[in-house]
């Protein structure tokens, strides 16, 4: 149980939940959520898809409104933490003021990765990842008539469907072979290329930017590491993301690919907690060291260090999954499908409407459905009652999924 409040640093989901859950969970201590965005909590996988195209207002994307914070009793904190005082068990703020924790919770999410070429820093080169740069692009792709998109991971490709829908001509660059290598195996990759293309978007793969090419502050292109110059008025980087580990490190905390904490979500000091984007996680279900970046992994984390910290403490054994819209269709992955080595597709890609099966020998280790919700929340159910089925069942459309579950 805590001895203090609870502090938590960052407003995003994984924030926001563990200051809802502790309340729901009947935590009568004070509890402070700071918030360095001038914006109430936000849902942010909107940002790249439905908000960009301009149909709503930010009010649409708050997980709640004013009210609820006072109604709940979570002190909303307009704040940036710079500094953790572990031995006074303070947090300092760069306003110079101090919170004092009975426990800390950091929740510092991720940063882009910045683009290290020339003139990357001119006005109509931009990034996407917090409400600001959405509102922004929203402004800009209204305007602008040609943009070239750096990276086609799930965010550079939800952006170049967005900005395609909105009628500009769209070049999306990527230096590994295939789009969203790192993610999907090559099936979805091929299929995703595919409907890019379809729908006018042009692809460069095998290919890096080396300068933005530019008229005084004016982007008039981007060129490319096999010769060729593309022109462009707008320039969208989507080049990954470093999680934000330095408030811990400088206090002291082992940090890695993302702040270290053990099965239960704690640090080396068992005072502070880490979760969601920043946080590398010791994982018995996957027998190694996580970082994952995904709405699932932030507001789980928080709802099990919520319940740590009212009395029911038991280590973290959340089941991964992940979307992403990009034009018609819908991505969707449970599991996590890193070293599989053999994939059965089920259903039908030329009606667009599948899912990639993908095992390592004959353990399932995770599905990709593209347009076929069913299978996905079938891998969902499957993965947390800790079942799987064959390859061969997989590829049969005969086999009934639901009598795997039963």
């Amino acid at each position: 149980m805590v001895d203090g409040a609870v502090v938590i640093v960052g407003a995003g989901h994984a924030g926001f939940q563990v200051a809802t859950s502790l309340r729901q969970l009947g935590f009568k201590g004070r509890v402070c959520l700071l918030n360095d965005e001038p914006h109430l909590p936000y849902q942010r996988p909107p940002l790249s898809k439905a908000y960009l195209k301009g149909n709503a207002g930010p009010d649409s994307l708050m997980f709640r409104p004013q009210k609820f914070y006072a109604d709940q009793t979570i002190e909303l904190i307009a704040a940036h933490a710079v500094k953790i005082d572990r031995a006074a068990r303070k947090l300092m703020l760069a306003s110079g003021a101090t919170l004092d924790y009975g426990h800390l919770v950091l929740a510092t999410g991720a940063r882009n990765r910045l683009l290290d070429i020339p003139n990357a820093n001119l006005p109509n080169v931009r990034y996407l990842r917090i409400l600001d740069d959405s509102e922004d692009l929203r402004r800009r792709i209204a305007s602008c008539k040609r943009v070239v998109v750096i990276g086609a991971g799930f965010i550079g490709l939800e952006f170049a469907a967005t900005a395609r829908i909105k009628g500009l001509e769209v070049d999306v660059l990527e230096l590994a072979g295939r789009v969203m290598a790192r993610a999907v195996t090559v099936e979805i990759s091929e299929y995703f290329q595919a409907r890019h293309a379809a729908s006018g978007v042009r692809i460069h793969l095998g290919v890096m930017a080396t300068a933005i090419e530019a008229d005084g502050d004016e982007v008039t292109g981007v060129s490319l590491s096999d010769g060729r110059h593309i022109p462009s008025d707008l320039v969208v980087v989507g080049v990954g993301v470093l999680p934000n580990v330095e408030l811990a490190a400088e206090a002291g905390l082992p940090t890695a690919s993302g702040i270290i904490v053990d099965q239960h979500l704690v640090t080396a000091d068992p005072l502070i907690s880490a979760i969601g984007d920043c946080a590398l996680f010791e994982s018995p279900r996957f027998g190694g060291s996580l970082r994952l970046e995904s709405v699932q992994n932030a507001t789980d984390h928080a709802r099990c260090v919520a319940a740590r910290l009212t009395g029911d403490d038991k280590p973290y054994d959340g089941q991964p999954w992940f979307w992403s819209d990009q034009g018609d269709d819908k991505l969707q992955i449970a599991g996590l499908t890193t070293g599989y080595d053999r994939v059965v597709l089920r259903g039908d890609v030329a009606q667009k409407a599948f899912s990639a099966f993908c095992y390592h020998g004959d353990r399932l280790l995770g599905i990709e459905s593209v347009n076929r919700a069913g299978d996905h929340m079938f891998g969902r159910r499957l993965f947390s009652a800790g079942g799987s089925i064959t390859p061969e069942q997989a590829a049969d459309p005969g086999f009934d999924l639901k009598k795997a579950l039963a």
